[in-house]
Order: C-alpha cells, then sequence, then structure tokens
C-alpha cells in the first residue's frame, strides 16, 4: 500500500502573514480557531458576517450554495472549505505584537490576594469582545499625575474579562496606589502592548522562563494553548526567592499533571540572603540543564533586565538563535 498523506492545505492570512492547516473537509473558521488564529466571529452559520475575507488566491467550496468561490471574492470564513492552499486578506487579524493600543475604561469586578502580597485583579471592560490583544501582552494602568504601571495580562485572549497579578508589597509605593484606585472605582486601562506574544500556536517546542510575577504572561500563553490545538511540547521555569511566593504553584502543577506534553519545573532559592543576581543563576542552571536542543526550540522569558539578559546571554551560548528569543525587556530596557 502507498504511505499515508496529509490532506491538509496551508492557509495564509494577509497583512498578517500567518499561516495555519486546514483539512478540505473543514470550514476555515474552525481551522483558525484550532490554530489560534483571533478571527473575529459569533454565529457560525454566515449571517452575522464578522468572518468575512477577501480571497487573494487559491479556491474554496462555498458551503452554502455548493459553488467554488475564485480570487477576488468576498467569503465567509465559516461557510467554506479549502479546494487547495489559498490566502485571504483580513484587515482585523493582527501580528504579534502589531494590535494599536487603545484606552479604555475598565470595572473591577474583584480582588483576591493569592499570597501575603500579591493579587489577582479581575477586570471587566465595556464591549470586551471588540478589543483584542495576543496571549503574553501586557496593559498600563492610567491614573492622574502618575506615570503608567504596567502590569502582564494573565488571562486568555478568549476570557471575558481581564485578570492582573500585581504585587503590593508594604513599601512598594506606586503598587499601593494603583490597588488603592482598583478598591476605589474605574480605573482607565491602555491595552494591548508588548511584542513577546503569541499569535498562533507555535510550530517549535515553547520554552517559558517567569520570574515572580512574570508568571503571570505565562499563565496567559498557557491557557491561550490549552484551548487551542498546540501540538508542541510546552517547558515551564518558574523562579522565586522563597516558596511562599510561588503563589500559584498548584495551578501550575495542575498544568503539568492534566495536559501530556507540558512539563513545570519550580525553582526556587529558599535563602532569604540571596540577592535577585544569585537566584537569576540559579534559574539559568535549571534551564540549561533541560539539554534542549536549543536550534529547533522558542523561548519566551519574562522577567527583571538583569534576569532577562543573563538568561538570553546564557542560552545564545549554546546555540539558541537570537531570532527564537522574546522577551519584552528587548523592547523597553535595551541594551546600550
Amino acid at each position: 500500500m502507498p504511505p499515508e498523506t496529509d490532506p491538509s492545505v496551508r492557509v495564509r492570512i494577509a497583512p498578517a502573514g500567518l499561516e495555519f492547516t486546514a483539512s478540505p473537509t473543514e470550514d476555515l473558521l474552525s481551522a483558525a480557531r484550532r490554530a489560534g488564529v483571533a478571527v473575529r466571529w459569533s454565529c457560525r452559520n454566515g449571517a452575522c458576517e464578522l468572518c468575512e475575507a477577501r480571497l487573494l488566491s487559491g479556491r474554496v467550496l462555498n458551503t452554502r450554495t455548493r459553488q467554488d468561490e475564485h480570487p477576488s471574492a468576498t467569503v465567509r470564513l465559516c461557510r467554506c472549505q479549502p479546494r487547495g492552499p489559498v490566502e485571504l486578506e483580513i484587515e482585523e487579524v493582527m501580528a504579534a505584537g502589531s494590535n494599536t493600543p487603545q484606552q479604555v475604561q475598565a470595572n473591577v469586578r474583584d480582588i483576591t490576594p493569592l499570597s501575603h502580597d500579591v493579587y489577582r485583579v479581575t477586570l471587566d471592560l465595556p464591549r470586551r469582545r471588540e478589543l483584542d490583544f495576543h496571549a503574553g501582552q501586557y496593559l498600563s494602568v492610567r491614573l492622574p499625575g502618575a506615570e503608567p504601571s504596567y502590569f502582564s495580562i494573565a488571562s486568555s485572549p478568549s476570557a471575558s474579562s481581564i485578570e492582573l497579578h500585581v504585587q503590593a508589597g508594604t513599601d512598594w509605593a506606586t503598587a499601593l496606589r494603583v490597588m488603592e484606585a482598583f478598591r476605589t472605582g474605574p480605573v482607565t486601562l491602555e491595552l494591548p502592548h508588548g511584542k513577546a506574544c503569541l499569535a498562533q500556536v507555535p510550530t517549535k517546542p515553547l520554552i517559558l522562563i517567569a520570574a515572580g510575577t512574570g508568571f503571570a504572561q505565562m499563565k496567559s500563553i498557557v491557557d491561550y494553548l490549552r484551548e487551542t490545538d498546540c501540538k508542541q511540547p510546552v517547558f515551564l521555569y518558574w523562579g522565586v526567592r522563597r516558596h511562599q511566593d510561588m503563589y500559584l504553584r498548584s495551578l501550575a502543577w495542575e498544568w503539568h499533571e492534566e495536559w501530556p506534553g507540558f512539563a513545570f519545573f519550580p525553582v526556587v532559592g529558599d535563602d532569604a540572603d540571596n540577592d535577585w543576581s544569585g537566584h537569576h543563576d540559579q534559574l539559568v542552571r535549571a534551564v540549561l540543564a533541560g539539554g534542549y536542543e536549543w536550534p529547533e526550540v522558542e523561548v519566551i522569558a519574562s522577567g527583571s533586565p538583569p534576569m532577562v539578559y543573563t538568561l538570553m546571554d546564557a542560552l545564545l551560548a549554546v546555540g539558541l538563535p537570537e531570532s527564537a528569543f522574546y522577551s519584552d525587556v528587548l523592547e523597553y530596557a535595551p541594551r546600550s
């Protein structure tokens, strides 16, 4: 018997440049959502028109009329199947990090302590479905007379609310002021920000590395990947100074136990006398001990600039391509 071949075809979305595969027997909306591509949709029966696209090349079968559609036609992704490789134009679908930030008013739904100084803040946004962001992006809180305060979004792009993890120790005046604003009324947010994010599921093994509340960014990414058709292995390293600082350790272990292909590696200094540079070295050593095929993986890192640059230098030295290392630190705190 001849070997079986994969019947899937390649679908490309312009101008974002995103690509995914689709079976000739599935609609393009289902294939896009399986790949984690943020295509707008609502009804799934062709009535709402939110998933419209312009066909640039290739042919698709209109499942309502049973007729083929050709280039320049306007199609609805929920009502077409690919006849072969196709290219679509959808202006609303953005590449990683290219969403235009917007200012919005948010209402605080809930504030929950997660540890002695970390709080989960849940925010409701008006017209939430009209505001897009990618897994791993962050936002700023805008308070009168103060510089913006930045926080990673800890929730999936598909979530109905926005989740933040805010560390507010008694000696952190800025964080305490932000927490007071959350407790007293609506707040102004600007989002999204950041290029160290995912616009679709990865095509290589993914290593996530976080220090402290950098876990929030990784939670957004993990939630997103668990909702999509991610077939690549995912490894999460979370470094903290003390055991009690790992404020959602049980959730990370839950992912480890329930999601095949996911592995969690906690890295705890557990030494109150160590400074952060010592913990950075410990986290880097733990990651290097994984023995990965460094030219064949991608890395997203979240933490302080010293941690991120220490990690990046170590990984580039063992063969990770610089283009495969992502961190927002590279954008907001570039090395001179």
